[in-house]
């Protein structure tokens, strides 16, 4: 795809193309077709691969507006109470993940990294700065890591899409996590 700005008819089927592939995947996994997305979407293949040459591409595209996302709700928490927003957050993307399929299975999938590097350490830094000021209000203890928060967060999204939680277990199982972040 070109640099040049979008029409505004372009721009709409982009956006009905990302919506579409994000709740065809999320329903069948990344498994699922592009044709599928197409017809979800109201548009031809053709215009899914003049957007996204690759379905490669497509979840790419789809993972980094993910992260824009989760990167928004993470710099809105930073205003809100310290002593609660990483939870907060931490909870919310468990959620998340559960109800979605493809959340999870996105961020960790190998593949996936080309164009998300970038957006993901945006994201990183975002939830360190979430991290940082729980421990400052004294609701993290000091040696906690970013690293640490990361691989909870990715292994407790993982359990929640794939161990077959229900919502009590996803919160008995959050309960203990933040019971070992707090001081």
């Amino acid at each position: 795809m070109s640099s040049k700005p979008l029409r505004a008819d372009a721009r709409r089927n982009r956006e009905r193309i990302l919506a579409a592939a994000e709740e065809v995947f999320g329903r069948r996994g990344t498994s699922a077709s592009t044709e599928e997305v197409a017809a979800t979407a109201g548009v031809a293949i053709g215009t899914v691969f003049r957007h996204f040459p690759t379905k490669q591409d497509l979840l790419s595209a789809i993972v980094k507006e993910l992260l824009t996302r989760l990167t928004a709700e993470v710099t809105e928490l930073t205003s809100a109470d310290p002593t609660t927003a990483l939870f907060d957050f931490f909870a919310g993307v468990v959620e998340q993940a559960a109800a979605k399929k493809s959340v999870v299975d996105l961020l960790a999938a190998g593949g996936i990294e080309v164009g998300v590097a970038e957006p993901l350490a945006t994201l990183r830094d975002a939830i360190g700065a979430l991290l940082t000021q729980a421990q400052q209000a004294n609701a993290v203890r000091e040696g906690v890591r970013l690293d640490e928060v990361m691989a909870l967060l990715t292994a407790t999204a993982q359990g929640a899409l794939h161990g077959g939680w229900d919502d009590d277990l996803r919160r008995r199982t959050q309960e203990v996590i933040f019971a070992g972040l707090r001081p």
